[in-house]
């Protein structure tokens, strides 16, 4: 087992999902950037980390009917698929480490929230982008959310790196072009207040 599988299992094995200080009862900036996506509601999307994050859910409600989620924590996915009760059969499952993950389908979207920048070394940093390359459909949708640059430098323990669109935006590379970005306030389940930024990018030509 990898260090960080057995980070994010341990995590997820000794405390509600609800106390983790990224708990969202309600994504709503995540609903709004996929809705402004414009897709049908049969588009494949795939959230990146989502674990035990309730926005698998929220899509399920709004009628969006090819949706995966990735997460290298079997024991996120578990609270998720058990959450979801009937509903999990309609979702796919990948239990794996973003930076290994080899697509099975291509996707119109890519949501992450809060992975990208638990990667602090470079080499996973080109890893994960390869990937991201090889799942997205030509003129795929992005959304990327991080801590922003006057955000935290640490998370569950673990550096982060932080970003905000220049940054971003020379991390991708020339295959990924800028759409919008922004910041956000999240306030933890402990009453503590986080600055976030997010980024949505689009594809640009063929992909990987």
């Amino acid at each position: 087992m990898s260090e960080r599988k057995e980070h994010w299992e341990n995590v997820y094995l000794h405390k509600s999902p609800t106390l983790v200080s990224w708990y969202q009862e309600e994504p709503t900036l995540s609903l709004l950037l996929i809705a402004g996506a414009a897709l049908q509601l049969d588009a494949p999307i795939i959230d990146v980390g989502g674990g035990a994050s309730t926005l698998v859910d929220k899509l399920c409600d709004e009628g969006y009917t090819n949706v995966s989620v990735l997460d290298v924590s079997a024991n996120a996915l578990a609270n998720a698929r058990n959450r979801l009760a009937d509903r999990a059969c309609t979702v796919q499952w990948f239990e794996e480490d973003v930076t290994c993950f080899k697509p099975p389908q291509r996707f119109a979207l890519w949501h992450d929230r809060a992975v990208f920048h638990f990667l602090t070394n470079k080499a996973d940093r080109q890893k994960y982008i390869d990937v991201l390359g090889q799942s997205l459909e030509p003129g795929g949708c992005v959304i990327i959310m991080t801590f922003a640059v006057d955000g935290p430098s640490k998370c569950s323990g673990l550096d982060v790196v932080q970003y905000d669109e220049e940054k971003m935006t020379a991390e991708l590379g020339p295959g990924f072009e800028p759409a919008e970005t922004g910041h956000q306030i999240h306030i933890t389940p402990a009453g503590h207040q986080q600055e976030f930024a997010y980024f949505c990018f689009r594809a640009v030509g063929e992909t990987v």
